[in-house]
């Protein structure tokens, strides 16, 4: 399925929306050998246009990762009673936080339809299972469709909907988890085990994501039945990385010791370094998707523009470590290394 893509090296440079993924990070995991997918999450449908525009013009196969609908409404009480805690921590950086709850779709209609019309070589998903008659248009259109699921269960899902391949993630990965049950404490189930397992029962083709890291990191999902290895966090510094400078410092900060799972930015567990932000707030904070993710944003850019990491999400796999600030390809290249 992969080969169509001609890849010599197995690695995906990880969709990391909000920023970090760029049109320059996906063409250089390319041109390394490896593949690359644009984050629309977050984005407007031109902007998302734009990209797809940059990275064709490199004459290169590349992806493009969807956030699919699956709604997680908040209580509209809980949400003002956090809203004003927010808002609080909001008035040192001057900026006004919504007091009623936003839920959208992320306009995913849209994006499907510019997907539709502007095909791209892969369209993966997460955090929702979109509609069967999505999927059959995208590959119709010509696009391999991939869906990140976390158990067995939802990769048997996502099968029985008709996608191509699998994002496989295990609960140490990074960023936002694309569990299809948000509801529900994530299981750490270590990841080559839930590769060889989902290998062995859905019969899809696998992605292996969450906590790769390293040389020893991809060899071993490759040798538990993995197509490629998906990684993110080992690219936040990389040259082409968008991520904020307060977020790449902090990767380095020795007295970060540690992640963490939280939903308190974003309402939706989501991996990061543990600060001063998720130890005050994680109690407190209502699930709630998107609605919290809209709630914090203002507050968390600020923060971040004004070098404040504490009120930022810093997200994060557990070898945010290995992080190093070089060139893509670089890093990519060293990750085949024991392959």
């Amino acid at each position: 399925m992969l080969a169509q893509f001609g890849m010599s090296i197995p690695l995906i440079a990880a969709p990391m929306s909000g920023g970090p993924s760029t049109p320059a990070m996906v063409s250089a995991a390319t041109q390394a050998g490896g593949f690359g997918l644009l984050a629309a999450g977050y984005k407007t449908v031109e902007a998302i246009e734009a990209e797809i525009k940059a990275v064709r013009s490199e004459g290169i196969p590349f992806g493009v990762n969807v956030f699919t609908p699956n709604p997680l409404p908040v209580d509209p009480d809980s949400y003002r009673a956090y809203a004003a805690i927010m808002q609080r921590e909001a008035d040192q950086f001057g900026v006004t936080l919504p007091p009623e709850p936003i839920e959208d779709t992320d306009r995913f209609d849209d994006k499907i339809a510019l997907l539709l019309a502007d095909p791209v070589p892969m369209v993966s998903f997460t955090f929702g299972i979109p509609p069967r008659s999505a999927i059959s248009s995208l590959q119709r259109a010509g696009s391999v469709t991939v869906q990140t699921v976390t158990t067995a269960e939802e990769a048997a899902q996502a099968r029985d909907a008709g996608v191509d391949m699998l994002a496989v993630q295990a609960a140490v990965a990074g960023g936002h988890s694309g569990t299809l049950s948000p509801r529900t404490p994530l299981t750490p189930v270590p990841l080559v085990d839930l590769v060889e397992q989902i290998d062995a029962t859905v019969g899809l083709p696998v992605l292996a994501a969450g906590g790769i890291a390293t040389p020893g990191a991809v060899a071993d999902v490759m040798r538990a039945g993995a197509a490629a290895a998906v990684v993110g966090t080992v690219l936040l510094r990389a040259a082409e990385s968008g991520a904020s400078a307060t977020h790449q410092a902090a990767l380095t900060d020795p007295a970060r010791t540690e992640t963490v799972l939280t939903h308190a930015f974003t309402g939706r567990p989501a991996r990061g370094l543990r600060n001063a932000f998720i130890d005050a707030h994680e109690a407190e904070a209502p699930l709630g998707y998107p609605a919290l993710h809209y709630l914090t944003s203002p507050l968390r850019k600020a923060a971040a523009a004004a070098g404040k990491p504490e009120y930022v999400h810093l997200w994060a796999g557990t070898g945010y470590r290995h992080a190093t600030a070089e060139p893509t390809a670089d890093i990519l290249r060293r990750l085949a290394a024991d392959l």
